[in-house]
Parts: C-alpha cells; structure tokens; sequence
C-alpha cells in the first residue's frame, strides 16, 4: 500500500529528533515553529482513544507547538474521526502524487538558467535563502543550512537553479533520503524574478531523475494547489492518493 510506505519514509525521516507518544510519532523543529516542520504520523490502521489524541496534543502544547498531523488517510482510515471529535480541523487534502525516475520527462529550460546539485556549506545557505524567499520566511539562519545537511547525510540530493550570466540562485529543491525506495521532493522554489520560466519543473525532474542513482524508486511529493500540481504533472508525476493536513489551533 502507497500509504504505508509514505507513513514508513515520514517516519523514518523524523530521524533522532522523532518522539513517540502513544500511535503517533512526532517531528518536532526545536528552532523553527512553522508547521510543515512539526508534525505528528500516525501508526498504520490506528484507532487512537481519546487518551492517546489527548496525549498528542499534550505533547505539541508542552513545545509550544500546534497540534498537526499530515498522513495518508487511506493507511489510517478511522484516524480522522478521532482527531474531529478532539476539536481538530483539516486544513487540507491534497493529492498525493508519484513518478518513478524512468518516467520523468524534462523541462524545456532556456541557456539563461543551469541546474546542479549542492553539498557545501555556502551553497546550502543560498539554497536556504531561494526557499525563504519564495515561502515568504523573513530569516535566513544557520539552522535553515544545518536542515538541508540533515537531508544529505541521510542519502537525499539538494538542487539548485542558477542563473548563468549573475550566478545568483534563483531556484532550489531537494529530495530526502530514502527509506525502503521512498522518498518526498520537497521545497521546490522559485525566485519571483525567475517564475514561469520552467524552473520548478526543471528542478523536480532532476530530483527526481538523480534519486534513482541515490536508491529512490518511488519519489512522492504533495503539492498546495492546483497550479503547483499542474507543473509537477508536467514532468511525469501523477496522482495516485491524497494525504491530509489536520491540526488543532485554539
């Protein structure tokens, strides 16, 4: 089941900073409080009591955290159910899309702009400050760097745009490591100087692509909304589930 595996890498992405309470395990940021950094996965085919939901929430609370949940209801069917009867509210479901690298198709992209992938220190800071920008993230701190080097010691691949004529960055992405073949493209951003120019496409097909060589059979990604969807079906992705964003804000 898709869902299991998505849950399976989600988990196993969490890495050392992952706590378990109850059926649920927990990614929590302890320098940044955005909420697509601190999120809770729940254990397959759960039906939690309202203990352990009271439990999950008790431990976001504790970190100043929103409560949240992202996950595949299709591997957690009756989860949601719980989660509306404890006072949380979803946010939204958004299609879950794959491509296995054999089936990418590339981007056309003009001269103006090269693609690379990136491991030092000083090109992860102007990855850090592209993603920033476009997610409208006011800061660009060392702990923006310190995550991407999380990503790459885990076997996952950072991508960059460049412009070829300033050398400025003007897109990025990465994929993260994977677990058992899957993996999630992640970040894909665009300078608004460089927009409609092809370049979130042009960069997740070569995540996507290069991942094969990392040992990524089954990229993922969960794109916000209908014109991001659009560009990542472009270049090979297609839809094949949903996931849910769930949180509890009072």
């Amino acid at each position: 089941m898709l869902g299991a595996r998505v849950h399976a890498y989600l988990r196993s992405a969490a890495g050392t900073r992952a706590r378990r309470v109850g059926p649920f395990v927990i990614r929590f940021d302890e320098h940044d409080d955005a909420p697509w950094f601190n999120y809770a996965v729940p254990d397959d085919d759960v039906v939690p009591t309202a203990d352990e939901v009271a439990a999950l929430v008790a431990a976001f609370r504790e970190r100043a955290r929103t409560p949240r949940l992202e996950y595949v209801p299709e591997a957690a069917p009756k989860l949601e159910d719980a989660l509306l009867a404890a006072g949380f509210t979803a946010e939204g479901r958004f299609p879950l899309l794959v491509c296995p690298p054999d089936e990418v198709v590339d981007a056309p992209l003009d001269a103006s702009v090269r693609l690379t992938l990136v491991t030092d220190d000083q090109d992860l800071w102007q990855v850090a400050r592209v993603t920033n920008e476009a997610f409208e993230v006011p800061e660009t701190t060392e702990h923006d760097v310190a995550r991407s080097r999380r990503v790459l010691d885990r076997g996952g691949l950072v991508a960059a745009a460049v412009d070829a004529v300033t050398g400025e960055f003007v897109g990025a992405g990465e994929i993260g490591g994977p677990h058992e073949g899957t993996a999630e493209v992640a970040g894909i951003a665009v300078r608004s100087s460089h927009r409609r120019r092809g370049i979130g496409g042009a960069v997740t097909a070569l995540l996507t692509r290069a991942g094969r060589d990392a040992g990524i059979t089954l990229p993922f990604l969960t794109p916000a909304d209908d014109g991001a969807a659009r560009v990542y079906a472009r270049v090979g992705y297609r839809k094949v589930g949903e996931a849910l964003y769930i949180s509890l804000r009072y």
